[in-house]
């Protein structure tokens, strides 16, 4: 069985291939978007339980992203990533219901910590 379903938001491959290998090693469910449309359909479609979503994205930007998500999902759980240190970014995004953030090049243990620790929160409440 699942242990939840994650969609992975990031233009770079690498990123995504490595984020989508690790977490279905640990037995999640992954979806991978390469851009802002593509990201709003397999979350309208799946359903994930979070979304680990690049904030710098060339098109749709990762804040509009974010903003459409909720739009449409309210409780939709979505952690930042980002390779730019823009506080200001981060901020909106946070604001806008981000749960946290994550500088690139990441801790990938750090990451899997996370995110295993606000899906068990979403399942548990």
């Amino acid at each position: 069985m699942s242990k939840g379903k994650i969609l992975i938001v990031d233009d770079q491959f690498g990123i995504r291939i490595l984020l989508n290998e690790v977490f279905q090693l640990e037995g999640y469910q992954t979806y991978q978007a390469a851009n802002g449309p593509k990201a709003i359909e397999l979350a309208k479609t799946h359903n994930p339980d979070l979304v680990l979503l690049d904030i710098k994205i060339p098109g749709m930007d990762g804040l509009e992203i974010l903003k459409k998500l909720k739009e449409f999902n309210p409780s939709i759980q979505v952690i930042i990533m980002t390779a730019y240190s823009e506080q200001d970014l981060i901020n909106e995004a946070l604001e806008t219901g981000a749960l946290t953030y994550f500088a690139k090049p990441f801790d990938i243990n750090e990451v899997k910590e996370a995110v295993k620790n606000y899906i068990n929160i979403e399942t548990l409440s």
